[in-house]
């Protein structure tokens, strides 16, 4: 990069290293950085080491929070015996986002892909199981999604917690096939939640 300090050269390494962002973009952002005042530049820098020391995972669903508990396995309102299963934190959010669900989650923090070297014990299957072992759970509901790595993911969870004797749901098709619940609009989501059949074992 032609021109640039140092600094200005690791600033855009640094953000060609973000999902999405190539050279171009890296270089656009740098410039932004150099033209911002210092007090907004500043407080980024700042919120960025917050999100880093202070998110966390919820030590009951997995989710992001900046509590031990996060505030939806903390509510008392909530159906804590409805489970919703899900890949990420912003599936939960595009559930959350429908109005319909009133139960509460679980968050895998991914899928199995064994292209990728990602098997069940990467995520918090075992987490799931030893959930619904200790009882008061009446229903897991797999919203994973529709896709070949989702599907089999499903099929995972579902094979290791039926004899476990828990009701276990899926989906409605509404959801097209490869789709990603993060992206599906809230109408949709909202109906293959409430059409959700039994899932296979």
């Amino acid at each position: 990069m032609q021109g640039y300090t140092d600094s200005m050269r690791r600033l855009a390494e640094a953000f060609g290293h973000m999902p999405g962002i190539g050279q171009r973009s890296a270089e656009r952002l740098t410039y932004y950085v150099l033209r911002s005042p210092r007090e907004e530049m500043e407080a980024l820098a700042q919120a960025i080491r917050d999100v880093k020391s202070l998110v966390r995972h919820c030590s009951v669903c997995h989710t992001i929070t900046e509590e031990d508990t996060c505030p939806l396995c903390a509510d008392p309102r909530r159906d804590h015996a409805l489970v919703c299963v899900v890949e990420e934190p912003k599936d939960l959010f595009a559930i959350e986002a429908t109005g319909q669900f009133t139960g509460v989650y679980h968050v895998l923090m991914g899928r199995i892909a064994p292209l990728d070297g990602i098997g069940p014990e990467s995520l918090t299957i075992a987490a799931l199981v030893e959930r619904v072992r200790n009882g008061g759970i009446r229903e897991v509901i797999l919203a994973t999604n529709p896709n070949i790595e989702g599907d089999g993911t499903a099929l995972f969870i579902s094979r290791e917690l039926a004899p476990l004797g828990v009701r276990i749901t899926r989906l409605a098709r509404g959801l097209s096939s490869g789709s990603h619940i993060e992206q599906t609009n809230a109408v949709i989501l909202s109906e293959a939640l409430a059409n959700r059949r039994e899932a296979p074992a």
